[in-house]
């Protein structure tokens, strides 16, 4: 049996990789973490810690006595704040304690964190980039109009879930959107609603070696439709991008399709994404492929997918005052 230790329990994505190791043939101990001792995955493990938050000083003391204790074969990343710390501190943590952390190195991680960087990232791959500008480069942003017209999305550098982001039909709305604010940027509007896609690509050893494209309808910032189909176009253009990004195992590359039929990537996440469940569900469980790579050296093979719709859904559980007591 191995143990594999799943941060941010809390979160959607911290949530969906449990809930894929639950679906996968793996016979694995899951231990979780997370600062709130309500978060609803610490009661879906065999051990559960409560930590601090990312930002605190002391989150990497914490972090590393429960390493000690528990003696995890693999550490999943569950929320995007804890990725800059772990690749930081990856190799210092797997040489300490004898364990391998799923996490890609600090340029990576940058570039999918600041979409202002993604999208130079983009540019400098030849990737189809969407036109973007920072509201304070005046020459950058009027060459941006002038280029792509209106409308225009304003959206913060740094943010999830569509938290801040605005659609401005003219350039006086554009100002007064952007006025009093900063770390915004400013870009092409580029396809609709209904041609939006959330992909996973994921790359060693230099190479793209399985992905798998699903086309979702969103509701609050999350996917809450799917529908999986082959998308054999698409699956190429994703690794081409996760070959040129160079992720260390999983990327999450979020696109729309635009009038003339290009695929534009508007988010990149250097992890396993909010649809990882989704995905496990059609046959595609890419935290298992992982695992399977890194720990026992099995080649990633493409599986069948089925093809269908994946609805989501809310669901409950109760945590009684005892299970409460036994985070750690």
């Amino acid at each position: 049996m191995i143990t594999i230790m799943v941060t941010g329990a809390g979160a959607v994505l911290g949530q969906g990789i449990v809930k894929a190791l639950q679906r996968s043939a793996l016979d694995c101990r899951i231990v979780t973490a997370d600062p709130s001792p309500l978060s609803s995955a610490l009661y879906w493990a065999e051990t559960a810690y409560k930590v601090p938050f990312a930002s605190d000083p002391d989150y990497v003391d914490r972090f590393s006595e429960i390493l000690a204790q528990e003696k995890p074969d693999m550490v999943l990343v569950g929320t995007d704040v804890e990725l800059p710390c772990f690749a930081e501190h990856r190799h210092n943590l797997e040489e300490q304690f004898n364990t391998h952390i799923l996490v890609s190195d600090p340029r990576v991680v940058a570039i999918a964190d600041d979409k202002y960087l993604t999208q130079e990232f983009l540019t400098e791959s030849d990737i189809n980039p969407l036109a973007t500008a920072l509201p304070e480069d005046e020459e950058a942003l009027a060459a941006v109009i002038e280029k792509v017209g209106f409308p225009l999305i304003v959206k913060p550098r740094i943010g999830a879930r569509s938290a801040g982001v605005s659609l401005v039909q003219t350039e006086v709305e554009l100002r007064e959107t952007v006025k009093g604010r900063s770390g915004l940027m400013v870009q092409e509007c580029a396809g609709e609603p209904d041609t939006e896609y959330t992909a996973s690509a994921l790359v060693f050893d230099g190479q793209a070696q399985a992905s798998i494209v699903m086309r979702r309808d969103l509701r609050d910032g999350n996917t809450n439709r799917a529908y999986s189909d082959a998308y054999e176009d698409l699956n190429a253009f994703v690794r081409k991008a996760g070959e040129a990004l160079q992720p260390y195992g999983p990327a999450n590359f979020q696109f729309r399709i635009d009038a003339a039929g290009r695929p534009r990537i508007f988010e990149i996440n250097a992890r396993f994404s909010g649809a990882t469940p989704l995905r496990a569900l059609v046959g595609f469980n890419e935290v298992e492929m992982c695992i399977r790579k890194i720990l026992f050296g099995e080649d990633i093979i493409e599986p069948e997918i089925r093809h269908g719709t994946i609805l989501r859904h809310l669901s409950e559980q109760f945590v009684s005052a005892e299970q409460l007591d036994q985070v750690r």
